[in-house]
């Protein structure tokens, strides 16, 4: 048997043959003589050049005889050839049939032939045995024919996409093997953002540049990645440039709804695979840092802060101290407050607290400042009296004060922008001691009085031995300038230096 090849360029001619070939209606010309051919066919379409097939099988009844097929004449007039393998095709006419067997030809028919007959003049023996035959088949019953396509166009491309949100990565790519049909460009966009939460809220801020590009040409694959904030976040994978992204997203406002790729309607349905958005995280997407600073008059100042690169909501702090203490502050992003001041009272256990958590700072305790003024003792000494003076400076605590000359003790609470002073009789000693437990200071003042004292009581020497000559003039010298130096001033100073901690 004589078999016919046909030689696809590509794979889905050979797929376009399969599924859209349809046999061929036949008619079979009825024999004038026992010596005739029979002729029939079938169609196929072939998708690379968008024309019908008709493979036509020409049967000799001899089985005694070869057939020489004299004459062959095509309806529509297009050449029928027979496939020889490893050898050109040759025509169909002049072709001899063995006896009893067939041969098979070929004939290409433009796609919109509605029918074709092939007439075909045999001749067994020279004188007498001949015979003309015509086959015929209907092509109207086929499916249409038509060349397959070598673009697909861009209103008709599907596609298909990776997507992991916690990474920020994406890609898309074109199906088929089929690229996009002139300068179509499809554009694909992952976008992250700030979120108030690590599950969908509002409102939410573009993080950083959205990672855009797109499909087209020889180009039939992309990939995307987005830089994620360090809190939490929303990543979605969307159809369309840059022009879609919505910034920010709000409460009644935008959403991307089908946009996303692997959303159930269009164009989102057209690119297949997993769902392209995510939330999530593991901290709010702001800066809390607090700072303690203690105040002379012992009470606290608390200064919150909400600034930094993640600071994009407000923060509610509550600042809370002891007994009971407590008082909540809200601070916008990027801003700070410095108003919160813990009074005294309650400045022994001072914390801050967010969202139920207290900062990495942790308790603080009020503590004196070093550079505080400290308060003034002064002195005033005559033969009969030493008065010792206690001065306090506004704007600190009150300071007690333990004064002692003479086996005489004497207490006193002297209150910030006052002074106290207690007088004793003079005696014998020559020092009195001026104690500030709340301070850890003790202070020693000398009792010299102005006055020579030696003929009488008071601090002066033995009665009957006055103090004369020489030896006078140098203890009133001496008494002079103690009495000059009686005030006594103790400040110590200190820097104090601010720094936000979180």
């Amino acid at each position: 048997m004589i078999r016919t090849r046909l030689s696809p360029r590509r794979p889905l001619a050979v797929l376009g043959a399969a599924l859209l070939g349809l046999a061929g209606a036949v008619a079979v010309s009825a024999p004038a003589s026992a010596h005739h051919t029979t002729i029939s066919a079938t169609s196929a379409c072939d998708q690379l050049t968008g024309e019908r097939v008709l493979t036509w099988t020409v049967e000799n009844s001899e089985r005694d005889k070869a057939a020489t097929l004299q004459q062959v004449t095509p309806n529509p007039k297009t050449d029928v050839t027979v496939a020889v393998d490893g050898a050109p095709a040759i025509p169909l006419e002049g072709t001899v049939v063995p006896d009893g067997g067939s041969v098979q030809a070929v004939q290409r028919v433009p796609a919109d032939t509605r029918s074709a007959s092939l007439t075909i003049y045999a001749l067994w023996k020279k004188n007498g045995k001949d015979h003309t035959d015509t086959g015929t088949v209907d092509l109207t019953r086929d499916a249409p024919c038509a060349p397959a396509p070598k673009c697909v166009d861009l209103d008709k491309a599907t596609y298909s996409h990776t997507f992991d949100g916690p990474k920020g990565t994406a890609t898309v790519k074109l199906d088929g093997d089929l690229p996009l049909c002139g300068d179509g460009r499809q554009w694909f966009t992952l976008v992250s953002y700030f979120a108030p939460r690590p599950r969908f809220a509002t409102p939410q801020y573009v993080h950083g540049t959205p990672a855009s590009d797109w499909i087209g040409g020889t180009r039939t694959a992309i990939d995307l990645k987005v830089d994620l904030p360090d809190c939490n976040t929303q990543v979605d994978l969307i159809w369309g440039d840059t022009s879609q992204v919505i910034d920010p997203l709000t409460e009644d406002g935008k959403r991307y709804g089908n946009l996303k790729l692997g959303s159930p309607g269009a164009p989102g349905n057209r690119s297949h695979g997993p769902q392209g958005w995510y939330n999530g995280g593991s901290r709010g997407c702001v800066n809390p840092a607090s700072l303690f600073t203690a105040n002379c008059d012992g009470t606290v100042t608390v200064a919150l802060s909400n600034d930094g690169s993640l600071s994009r909501y407000p923060v509610e702090f509550e600042v809370r101290g002891a007994n009971g203490w407590s008082r909540k502050v809200t601070v916008e992003p990027g801003k700070a407050n410095t108003d919160t001041v813990v009074p005294a009272a309650n400045a022994a256990a001072v914390q801050v607290l967010v969202d139920g958590k207290v900062l990495d700072k942790g308790t603080y305790s009020w503590q004196r400042p070093k550079d505080c003024p400290l308060p003034t003792v002064a002195t005033k000494a005559d033969c009969d009296t030493f008065t010792l003076t206690v001065a306090n400076p506004k704007g600190g605590l009150p300071v007690k004060a333990e004064l002692a000359y003479g086996g005489r003790t004497e207490t006193r609470t002297v209150a910030p922008g006052r002074a106290e002073k207690v007088t004793f009789k003079a005696g014998r000693d020559e020092q009195a001691t001026v104690t500030l437990p709340d301070l850890g200071l003790e202070l020693e003042a000398v009792y010299a009085p102005e006055q020579n004292c030696g003929g009488g009581g008071g601090g002066g020497a033995e009665p009957g031995l006055p103090v004369t000559g020489a030896a006078a003039g140098v203890m009133a010298a001496v008494a002079g300038a103690l009495v000059a130096a009686g005030a006594v001033l103790f400040v110590v100073t200190r820097r104090r230096r601010i720094r936000f901690t979180a």
